[in-house]
This record gives structure tokens, sequence and C-alpha cells, in this order.
């Protein structure tokens, strides 16, 4: 079975960010590939951060998908986790709520990306 890789930041019970890696199933569709199951979405967003982007502890505004087209970042927890993420990867912030996360480029680089929210 194919999948896509997702990390999902979330906020537990106790109001602190958390990291969960997430393996979105695909189905065959013939010639066209692999696709996911249909995910109901609100809106797109198009997003490009200046090379010394970084951004102390904050919440997801809304329920979202961001899909990193390039760039290198770093994401750390409320608990001092990190993650470094880069162009292709796909994360799903669920952290509206509770302590956040701090995001911070790793290339000084102006950085784009794609919010998806839900």
């Amino acid at each position: 079975m194919n999948t896509i890789n997702i990390t999902r930041l979330y906020s537990d019970k106790n109001g602190e960010s958390q990291f969960e890696d997430i393996e979105m199933p695909l189905n065959d569709d013939g010639e066209i590939g692999f696709l996911s199951d249909k995910i109901p979405v609100k809106n797109i967003i198009f997003r490009t951060v200046k090379p010394d982007y970084n951004y102390d502890f904050h919440n997801a505004p809304q329920k979202q998908y961001i899909v990193l087209l390039d760039g290198e970042i770093e994401i750390e927890t409320s608990l001092g986790k990190k993650r470094t993420f880069k162009g292709g990867n796909v994360l799903l912030l669920e952290d509206t709520e509770g302590k956040g996360h701090k995001t911070r480029n790793l290339q000084n680089i102006e950085r784009r990306s794609i919010f998806i929210t839900l």
C-alpha cells in the first residue's frame, strides 16, 4: 500500500505541543496514480517568509495542513522537542490552543509554503 507521511502537531490534555507521525493511505486509481480519500477543506493560502523568519511560541491560527515547497525549518514543541522539515514535507497543525510551538528558518532563503485550512 502506498502512503503519504504527515507530521501532526497538536496540544495534549496539559496544553503541551506534541509531534505525531501519520501515514495517510493512498488508493490505487490506475493510470493517474495513487490518491488519498477526499478531505473537505475551507481555503488555500500561499505564503512566503523572509530568510530571517524566526517565530517564537505561537499557536496555529486554525486547524490546517502546511505543505512546504522549499527551504528548511525547525519546529520546537513546548517540551523542547525539535524536528526539521524541508520542501516536500506535509504537516498537520492542530495546536490551536495550549502552549504552542516555535518555528524558524534554517536556510538563508525566502521560503514558500501552502496552507490548506480545514
